[in-house]
């Protein structure tokens, strides 16, 4: 693949994460994401055989995007994993700045769309969202493990900080303000904060 063939590909990709966001997959067209792209059809079915091909391709980008972004985040310099769990969640409350088609998430917005319709579509944001959260599995272990949690799986709470974090964009898109994200990242983290404190307070009382 030639360099400008490949910028014609990425261009359709960044295209697709922003229009898809802003107008929602079905109602993005062909014509539109060649228009934002800059690049004509006969690019586009160059590199798509079709809009739900394109469809897998941008969750399988917005993966490799978002992974760069979040591998090169602040919150891994805390030392304690609590500490980066939290600072996590803060992070993505920091992230909920500016319109709501620029940080509300792509795979979200298209799973909710098309989870029947389109399977390919469908298990591609899964994966992309599933792989996200067990990234948090690691500190979320080893602060269960530090603090003596027991109760749950690490792998069920990534999950669940996922599940809020959606809900949180589409209560921001229902209502038509970010406020009501924040809200919800705010109550996530007392939520965390809280089961790891009572499970401290429990440890240190006498004859535990």
């Amino acid at each position: 693949m030639t360099p400008r063939a490949t910028n014609a590909r990425i261009r359709l990709l960044e295209s697709a994460r922003d229009v898809i966001r802003a107008k929602g997959f079905a109602a993005t067209t062909v014509d539109d994401l060649c228009r934002t792209a800059g690049v004509t059809k006969g690019a586009f079915f160059h590199h798509f055989k079709s809009k739900e091909e394109l469809g897998v391709a941008a969750a399988d980008f917005w993966s490799e995007t978002t992974a760069a972004l979040f591998a090169g985040a602040p919150y891994h310099r805390h030392d304690d994993p609590l500490d980066r769990l939290i600072a996590y969640l803060e992070f993505r409350k920091q992230l909920l700045a500016g319109e709501l088609a620029e940080f509300t998430c792509l795979v979200g917005t298209m799973a909710q769309e098309v989870y029947d319709s389109a399977p390919a579509i469908r298990d591609a944001c899964n994966a992309s969202i599933t792989d996200h959260a067990m990234t948090l599995v690691p500190d979320i272990r080893a602060a269960m493990d530090a603090r003596g949690v027991r109760g749950f799986t690490a792998e069920s709470l990534a999950l669940h900080t996922q599940a809020v974090l959606q809900g949180a964009f589409i209560l921001a898109k229902a209502g038509n303000s970010v406020t009501f994200a924040q809200d919800s990242v705010d109550h996530l983290i007392r939520y965390v904060t809280m089961v790891f404190s009572q499970a401290g307070e429990q440890n240190n009382e006498p004859g535990v």
